[in-house]
């Protein structure tokens, strides 16, 4: 299939109640559910119970591994509805049992006070080549059925300033630094909710492999184990994610057998559109 996947499919939900929702995953992903598949569903069903607010910040857990075999149920609750401000929990439930949940904070249209960090001094994404020959000599190490996953084309394109794709090109120790370019590859639509959505799907894309960097290990390395723990995201501005957005990312600390990373992510004109922060889990099993 050459056609790249379109988020707003994969993503939409079937509204079961007023607050319950539920959501598939993609019939050739990875034998577990991408972690941002279920933030970005999660905060969909959030804003099927919001009106007239935009989403500035969400906060979520993964428990479980989530089955992409099974649906998943999203049971909303609509904690508050204040003059300014609307605050929703989602927990995202598989077989009875919850395997992730979501705080998301919604906020009336307002001005105030503004200023931003500027966008670092990179090469553009123009100036980059295509990650697909980075991605082909990634898949050479990989098993056969992973193979299958990684050959089909990416809803999200991607662009690492310094060619590592996940880690793929890792020879020992690296900066725990790292600026990727990346963009919906599918048209996402009018829908500026959307536009967030997918934005939050492709923000865990990429992080702990910057927690890695200084340990020289990478998604292939025998007994390596690695899993996202918590996530969390404040959106700045607007964004239209069909165009290049670059993510900056670094990892101040890595302790206890996890990796603390945050991001920060730029349209091409400079303007920070949201922030994000996630630990997880990064070990050697013994």
């Amino acid at each position: 299939m050459d056609t790249p996947e379109s988020l707003p499919e994969t993503l939409s939900l079937e509204r079961l109640e007023v607050n319950l929702f539920r959501g598939v995953s993609p019939e050739f992903g990875p034998p577990r559910i991408f972690g941002g598949q279920v933030i970005a569903q999660s905060l969909l069903a959030a804003y099927e119970t919001v009106e007239d607010r935009i989403c500035h910040s969400l906060h979520c857990y993964f428990i479980r591994p989530g089955d992409p075999r099974i649906p998943i149920v999203f049971d909303v609750d609509r904690s508050r509805d204040g003059g300014s401000f609307t605050t929703r929990r989602v927990v995202a439930i598989q077989g009875g049992k919850q395997i992730f949940n979501l705080a998301a904070s919604f906020q009336v249209a307002e001005t105030g006070f503004e200023h931003q960090t500027p966008i670092p001094a990179v090469p553009g994404p123009n100036d980059l080549p295509d990650e697909s020959e980075a991605q082909k000599k990634m898949m050479a190490k990989m098993p056969e059925e992973m193979r299958k996953m990684m050959s089909r084309p990416r809803p999200i394109e991607m662009r690492p300033v310094d060619g590592d794709l996940f880690g793929a090109a890792a020879k020992g120790p690296k900066p725990a630094t790292q600026d990727v370019w990346f963009r919906a590859r599918a048209p996402i639509g009018s829908d500026p909710h959307m536009h967030q959505v997918i934005l939050a799907y492709a923000s865990d894309m990429n992080m702990l492999s910057t927690a890695m960097r200084p340990h020289g290990v990478q998604w292939q390395t025998p007994g390596f184990q690695s899993a996202s723990l918590d996530h969390a995201m404040w959106f700045h501005q607007p964004s239209n994610f069909n165009e290049w957005h670059l993510y900056t990312q670094d990892s101040p600390s890595a302790s206890g057998g996890r990796g603390f990373v945050r991001g920060a992510i730029y349209n091409e004109a400079g303007v920070l559109v949201a922030s994000t922060a996630q630990e997880g889990l990064i070990r050697m099993r013994k």
